[in-house]
């Protein structure tokens, strides 16, 4: 089989398990830069041509869209479609996790847990914004940021307003949350491949800050996740249309709460902390589809 990975970084930890664990299971593999990509449309004759030549005979892709790049990468997963390539990510669902306020109302049509999140049109009555939330301390959070950018903790009624009121005054997006307080700085995420959780990790920040993201100086350890955790992030890769995802929750007094569902979630820190082979379980799921 040939599988085409979308990244624009070979190097990078992710693309670079992936690629050797298609090529562990004797399938023809290469790494596409997507933004390299170019489309060609045309009545029934979609086609992408790559560094002048056209690609064919590719059976499956597996998109490692960064966010920055969202609408482009999206373009070409679409185009791969219209080709009648099987793709990991399907394109509409790629757009839905992007977009974190509809991911929300996705999520919550679902019924399924969420921080009370509250989002605006750049309102100027920023203290109701706040008490709608649930009042500081709050977590606002820009409607595109990832790995933890673009989130500010703001302890106080005050400083909270102060920070919408700049948000707004840029003309950025932002939607503010209720801070969760008993989950004292920790997340957890699962790792879904095609209907199953097969690896998950609890991330915890360090000390003196509140994102867990390991990016952000967090570290991660291995958890079995309780049934109603487990449920709540199979509904949710479900319900978002997502065959591959990284299910990030927050443990609450009143269960498990959905902080985002990430459609090309990192490999790295799993991968330690769990000890299993996710690369390979992404490839296995590609041949059960191909």
């Amino acid at each position: 089989m040939k599988i085409a990975i979308l990244s624009r970084n070979p190097n990078l930890y992710s693309t670079r398990r992936i690629y050797e664990a298609g090529l562990q299971r004797k399938h023809d593999v290469i790494i596409l830069d997507h933004t390299k990509c170019d489309l060609i449309i045309e009545k029934r004759n979609p086609y992408i041509m790559y560094k002048g030549k056209k690609l064919d005979k590719v059976d499956a892709v597996i998109p490692r869209i960064g966010a920055s790049v969202t609408f482009y990468g999206t373009a070409v997963v679409r185009q791969f479609e219209m080709m009648k390539v099987f793709t990991t990510i399907e394109s509409q669902a790629l757009i839905r996790s992007r977009d974190k306020l509809r991911s929300f109302q996705i999520l919550s049509r679902a019924g399924l847990g969420l921080p009370k999140t509250v989002f605006t049109n750049y309102s100027r009555n920023v203290k109701e914004i706040v008490q709608s939330a649930g009042g500081a301390p709050v977590v606002v959070k820009l409607l595109e940021g990832t790995q933890g950018l673009g989130v500010v903790l703001a302890e106080t009624d005050n400083a909270a307003e102060s920070v919408i009121e700049a948000f707004n005054g840029l003309k950025v997006r932002v939607i503010v949350q209720e801070f969760i307080r008993e989950a004292l700085g920790a997340d957890i995420r699962a790792f879904v491949v095609d209907g199953v959780v097969i690896g998950a990790m609890k991330r915890q920040a360090k000390k003196g800050e509140f994102r867990s993201n390991l990016h952000r100086g967090g570290t991660a350890q291995l958890i079995g996740l309780t049934e109603e955790e487990e449920n709540a992030a199979l509904k949710a890769a479900r319900v978002m249309g997502l065959g591959i995802c990284g299910v990030d929750m927050l443990q609450s007094k009143n269960g498990p709460l959905i902080l985002e569902v990430n459609s090309s979630p990192g490999l790295e820190g799993i991968e330690q902390a769990t000890g299993i082979n996710i690369a390979k379980s992404i490839i296995r799921y590609v041949e059960r589809h191909v």
